[in-house]
Parts: C-alpha cells; sequence; structure tokens
C-alpha cells in the first residue's frame, strides 16, 4: 500500500509541474511581439511588370 501511495504522490507532482511549465511557456510566447512580413507579390517588381502586360 505504501508504494501505491508514493507512486501516485509522484504521479501527482509530475502532472503538476509539466502543467506548470506549459502555462509559463504559453504566457511567455503571448509576451513575444510577432511580425508578419509583407506581402511578396506586392513587392516585387517582376510581378508588377507581368500584372501590366495581362491588363490588371
Amino acid at each position: 500500500m505504501a508504494e501505491l501511495t508514493i507512486v501516485l504522490i509522484v504521479s501527482i507532482v509530475i502532472v503538476f509541474v509539466v502543467l506548470l511549465l506549459a502555462v509559463l511557456t504559453t504566457s511567455k510566447a503571448y509576451t513575444i511581439k510577432h511580425t508578419v512580413d509583407p506581402d511578396p507579390i506586392e513587392n516585387n517588381p517582376y510581378m508588377k511588370n507581368s500584372e501590366e502586360k495581362n491588363g490588371k
């Protein structure tokens, strides 16, 4: 019976540690400011030339 109690306590501690790490990782991810790259089609001179030729 004592072994079962030890295994249960260790399992619960592991679950709480994993939960804590997941919460910390998620909260840190939300603090990072993500940027979006500009649209490559708008900045591509070759695409602008092909659109002019196609009449767009």
